[in-house]
């Protein structure tokens, strides 16, 4: 257990190194590695998730796409699965934004069990922020196709985790997103 939460903290740093000088994208330009802990969070404390590789995963899930940071050099520190999991939630940032959030839809329904977990986490995470501050330069019509887009994704991750996927319901009932929204 002692080399678990040893692992698990390894990774925490790791990715407060990685992400230091970021901030989010909110009024108050909140730390960028609160969002990686919080996912974290979200899968222990409401997804009941205990595996550490999924952990890990989560605190690590955006240094590949917002850092200088090489799957290789994951799997160099956290091992093969975890880089896998990162790999798989991770956008390819060569490709424009509009092929990334189809991909990402595309993608959800084909993930590892783990990836999912990762991926619903994040969703639930950013979700409840948007609800809690709009993102600086972003237009309410914005921040509503935010929640649309994600519900797609959240819609192929079905059956991965019953109390996240219930907390997720809720937040999209609360923001009204129909299911004729969904269809373009």
């Amino acid at each position: 257990m002692e080399d678990m939460l040893s692992t698990v903290i390894k990774c925490a740093n790791f990715a407060a190194i990685k992400h230091k000088n970021q901030k989010r994208k909110d009024v108050e330009g909140t730390p960028y590695i609160n969002h990686p802990i919080g996912v974290s969070y979200i899968l222990t404390n409401e997804g009941g998730i205990t595996d550490p590789l999924v952990i890990q995963a989560a605190l690590l899930h955006d240094t590949v796409e917002d850092t200088d940071t090489t799957l290789q050099e994951i799997e160099d520190h956290f091992g093969e699965e975890v880089a896998g999991i990162v790999a798989e939630v991770t956008d390819d940032k060569s490709l424009a934004k509009a092929e990334r959030k189809k991909l990402q839809i595309e993608h959800a329904k084909n993930s590892s069990h783990r990836a999912k977990l990762v991926k619903l986490a994040d969703k639930l995470y950013n979700l409840r922020d948007l609800n809690r501050s709009t993102p600086v330069g972003w237009t309410e019509e914005r921040v509503q196709q935010y929640f649309v887009w994600a519900k797609k994704v959240v819609r192929n991750l079905a059956g991965t985790n019953e109390p996240m996927e219930k907390a997720l319901d809720i937040i999209f009932q609360e923001r009204n997103i129909s299911e004729l929204e969904l269809l373009n």
